[in-house]
């Protein structure tokens, strides 16, 4: 196929992208303004230049095939990149407008980036902002979302991205709980405390710590076991025991004196600690909504200890 038939199927292609992800041929119809015929023609002219069937078709459904499936992720790609072209107009632009959408962990999101999101709100007028607020990971590309915020060491490849800053988990208790049960001196002697912790797998409940070289982990049980941050929080505020809590839940009780460090000088080690990454697709055009929502967060997160 020379490059002018190429370019001639390029409606069909971004039809047939608009047909699976509206999932038929009356939804894509609808949104595209055109009648369920003129799409149907449109798949099957490009089936017809690709000469592999895309769809198994039924009255009332359809699936992909194999080579269906292969070209979805070309078209669909096709499709974002010639809404970035057009979103160059945007580039310039002295008032940014537009949906941002991000996914982050629930305790990041919670209490790190919805507050800098209502700061941002009132900057920016005329850009929206919606958090996909979960603790699964996040397909950028399938579910259209402009940025990923993920806690890791080693960020995934395939995407480009920028640290925002260091997220560490301690160990935090009030100070009427350690005057009634003692303040433990050594990692083992967690064995003989109440502890609060995630409890999502089995792991949770087993501490990792690492101080001088020397590393230790330890089995730990207690009465009250929860997986959010501000629940585990509040467990230790009431003198429940002993808690697992990221830094920035901890800090303002620590700063009060509501709850004291426990076992500061070692390294608590979870997989929930490290660096926050802001991940994205690389080599992509980045409209000025992105933009001052990056910029927004980088400022906002250099304040995180």
């Amino acid at each position: 196929m020379n490059i002018n038939q190429s370019l001639s199927n390029l409606t069909d292609m971004a039809v047939f992208a608009c047909v699976v992800d509206a999932g038929g041929f009356s939804a894509a119809a609808r949104q595209l303004g055109i009648t369920p015929s003129a799409v149907s023609r449109q798949v099957a002219r490009l089936e017809t230049a690709l000469r592999v069937r895309l769809l198994e078709r039924t009255t009332r459904k359809f699936r992909l095939t194999d080579a269906g499936a292969a070209a979805y992720n070309r078209c669909q790609a096709m499709v974002a990149s010639a809404r970035e072209v057009w979103a160059l107009s945007d580039t310039h632009s002295a008032a940014p407008a537009g949906l941002v959408r991000m996914s982050m962990p629930k305790a990041v999101g919670r209490q790190l980036v919805h507050p800098l999101a209502l700061s941002f709100l009132q900057k920016y007028p005329q850009v929206d902002v919606q958090l996909v607020i979960t603790d699964r990971t996040v397909d950028l590309y399938e579910e259209s979302i402009d940025l990923a915020l993920r806690v890791t060491d080693t960020p995934p490849p395939g995407l480009a991205g920028r640290p925002l800053a260091t997220l560490c988990h301690r160990l935090c208790a009030s100070p009427r709980y350690l005057a009634e049960h003692g303040h433990p001196q050594h990692p083992r002697e967690l064995g003989q405390h109440a502890c609060i912790y995630l409890g999502e797998d089995d792991r949770d409940r087993h501490w990792r710590f690492e101080c001088a070289g020397e590393e230790v982990t330890v089995a730990v049980r207690g009465r009250y076991v929860a997986n959010h941050s501000e629940v585990r929080l509040e467990a230790a505020l009431n003198h429940l025991g002993i808690a697992s809590l990221p830094g920035f839940a901890a800090r303002a009780a620590l700063e009060r004196g509501d709850l004291v460090p426990v076992l500061s000088d070692w390294q608590h080690k979870t997989s929930y600690a490290g660096t926050a990454w802001l991940l994205y697709p690389p080599n992509r055009f980045v409209p000025a909504k992105l933009r001052v929502w990056i910029d927004h967060l980088v400022q906002g997160f250099a304040q995180v200890q």
